[in-house]
């Protein structure tokens, strides 16, 4: 049982990130990663990486009952929305974890997902920081690691430049592509599917006139 903190108590703090890192803390299906590794569900379907808000995530958990997301990010203060926003409706197939993307390994056992979501990270334009990018070879591999063998990792990003170069990564890792949309929202896309379900993020930008592009790739 968390130990609970007063939200009133940093209110009076920058952009109240402090009060909204005790609202993360105070709810019941927020961890941090020492307390997820201790207490946290073992049996995860379905893990979205650099989640924001983890609305995402939530959507997918409530079109998905008898599935357990986890979103993963490494600001409470963001996660902390969806948070709320799940215990609000009764979501309860959805956790939210505040930890590194590269700490992933350490939450989850080996070929235990179904699916692992990228969406929208950071694209970290310049070449020198191609390391940092959550598409490059070392996060692929542990993503095969992390993934059963049916499972699946999907991407969904509006920077070209970082699809394309995502891309590339994904086939000299040997990769198979078994979906791959240019604009997500063109019209003839079935609304359906998963990836249709909107971030916060994408929310944001759609009407800026940027396309969201997506693939789903498998390991064989």
């Amino acid at each position: 049982m968390k130990d609970k903190l007063d939200p009133n108590d940093f209110m009076i703090t920058r952009k109240r990130k402090k009060y909204k890192f005790a609202k993360f803390h105070n709810a019941e299906n927020c961890f941090e990663i020492e307390e997820w590794q201790k207490d946290g569900i073992k049996a995860v379907d379905v893990v979205e990486i650099g989640a924001g808000d983890g609305k995402f995530s939530l959507e997918l958990a409530a079109k998905y009952p008898d599935k357990t997301f986890v979103a993963l990010d490494i600001k409470g203060d963001r996660l902390q929305n969806g948070a709320y926003e799940a215990l609000g409706r009764g979501v309860k197939n959805v956790f939210f974890v505040r930890a590194r993307a590269d700490q992933v390994g350490e939450l989850f056992a080996e070929k235990s997902l179904k699916e692992v979501w990228v969406t929208f990270p950071d694209p970290f334009p310049r070449a020198k920081s191609s390391g940092r990018r959550l598409t490059n070879s070392t996060f692929l591999r542990r993503y095969q690691e992390l993934l059963a063998s049916s499972g699946c990792l999907s991407l969904k990003h509006d920077n070209d430049a970082f699809f394309n170069w995502s891309l590339t990564q994904l086939v000299a890792e040997k990769w198979r592509i078994t979906e791959l949309i240019f604009d997500l929202h063109d019209k003839a896309i079935d609304e359906t599917i998963d990836a249709r379900v909107d971030t916060t993020y994408e929310k944001r930008w759609l009407d800026d006139g940027r396309t969201t592009k997506y693939v789903r790739a498998v390991r064989d």
